[in-house]
Formats: C-alpha cells, structure tokens, sequence
C-alpha cells in the first residue's frame, strides 16, 4: 500500500493480518500524492522493495475542496493529487510492471461529468473562477484521458501493459468526508441514508475486477451497471466520447510531462 497516514496503513495492515493470518504479506510506503517529491521518493523504495508488481491500482484521491488550494508544487490541489501524482508515480512503475506483462487501473469518478467535460488548458490551476465540482470533475477527466492515452502509446511501443479505467459509483468512503466542505458533506451524509449509495466494499469491486480478471476492454469504463450506475453490480458502463478525445488526451499527456517535469519513455 502507498498511503500518506502511517497510523491508517498501521491499522488496515493488522486486520488484514487478522483476516488472512500473521504471515500475509502485507506492507506500506508512504507516499502523499500532492507532494512531487514524495511521489518520486516512494515509488525509488518500490522499486528497491517490489521485485514484481502484477497490477498498480490509480485509488487515491481527493474530492468536492471548497476553496481553492495548491499543492507543494503549485498545482490545484484536486488535479495536482489525483493526476499529477499518479502519472508520475505510474511513469517511474512502468517498466517494472511491463517486466510483469500486468496492469495498471486508473480509478476515476462519475464526478466527470460534473464539469467542462474537457480539460481547461488555459487555466488548469483555476486561477480565475474556482469551484469545487469542475474542478474535480476535471481532474478525474484527466486521469481517464491519461489512461486512454498511455493505452494507445503502449500498444503503439509494442509493451504488453493493460490499462483499465473503473469507477466505484456511489460508495460509503471518507473521501467526502475528509475533503468536501460543510454543505457537500451535510448532503453526502443524507445520501448515504439512501438506496442511491453502496457500501464501500462493493465500491472497490471494480477495482478487483480490473486488477484480477481476463477478457476486459481497455477502451472501456467499468462500474456499478445498476441505478445511475451508482450502486449495482459490476460490468461496463457508459463511457462518453468526450473521455477519449485523442487531440485533447495527447495535448494533456504532454502538458503533464512539462508540468511535472516527468518524461515516459515509451
């Protein structure tokens, strides 16, 4: 697991040790996505740690920030943590997981549909007229469309790497909780109360099935195929082909790498 608390990771690493037995080989690094560096730092001791890594699940994210932050980096702080830090930790993983021939899973939100449908290029970091929901909602756009994008620059370089792109629907998580402001986390907690939100278990099903299971489509989106495709059980979705842009997709991946300061070699 990379994980930015010690104290959360400590505690998820004894009930899986409970479950699965004191031998389960189960460990942590800690990484903060909003921090370039510590991306950079985690994923050397990765390396050094991981001689093999089957699958790379993209899960970490924050959602809804009132206002406005930046990270270490000067990014805003939703697409600074849930792009930025997964495209550069993924780059510098990559070939380790080729060497595997196995997968990485991008974990993006319905939450993209929320905004601009499209990525701001002149105002990535919303200097001008910030909101919390398309702001989310860009950066899970931005992770999709860096999935999409890394699929087609791997088959093109001849890897054998498969990217997947899910979603958990509408799951009982704390990332609401921990990130949104007081009205979004008043209205969340009322949803929770409904049909219209699973448990988070279920939620990371999609996750699972990405991870672990052959015969899926890498141009797809996987999730809940229930109400909304909120809750429900797991297939493939509806994917918009706003997503999958290929002039937007390839002007992001290269804005990114300048951004970052992070080249693939692909």
């Amino acid at each position: 697991m990379l994980n930015r608390s010690a104290e959360r990771s400590t505690a998820a690493i004894a009930a899986l040790k409970e479950e699965f037995g004191a031998g389960a080989d189960v460990s942590f690094v800690r990484m903060e996505l909003a921090d370039l560096a510590s991306v950079r730092e985690a994923a050397t001791d990765v390396l050094k740690t991981a001689p093999r890594i089957d699958a790379l699940i993209c899960n970490a994210a924050i959602a809804q920030v009132p206002t406005r932050k930046l990270t270490k980096d000067g990014f805003e702080s939703q697409l600074g943590t849930n792009h930025y830090g997964h495209f550069v930790l993924s780059g510098i993983l990559f070939d380790r997981i080729a060497e595997s021939e196995g997968r990485i899973v991008v974990v993006a939100s319905l939450g993209d549909k929320m905004g601009l449908r499209t990525i701001q290029f002149d105002d990535m970091n919303w200097d001008n007229n910030y909101s919390a929901n398309p702001a989310y909602s860009q950066s899970k756009l931005a992770q999709m469309m860096f999935a999409y994008e890394l699929h087609d620059r791997v088959k093109a370089a001849g890897k054998n790497v498969a990217v997947y792109v899910c979603h958990p629907g509408s799951s009982a998580t704390s990332l609401i909780s921990t990130s949104g402001g007081l009205l979004t986390r008043i209205v969340w907690w009322l949803m929770t109360k409904s049909p219209m939100v699973q448990t988070a278990e279920k939620g990371a099903y999609p996750e699972v099935m990405c991870a672990t299971e052959n015969g899926l489509e890498e141009r797809a989106l996987y999730g809940p195929t229930g109400r909304m495709e909120f809750v429900g059980p797991v297939g493939k979705g509806t994917l918009e082909p706003y997503a999958y842009d290929k002039t937007v997709m390839a002007k992001l991946w290269d804005v990114s790498e300048q951004a970052t300061g992070f080249s693939w070699e692909l």
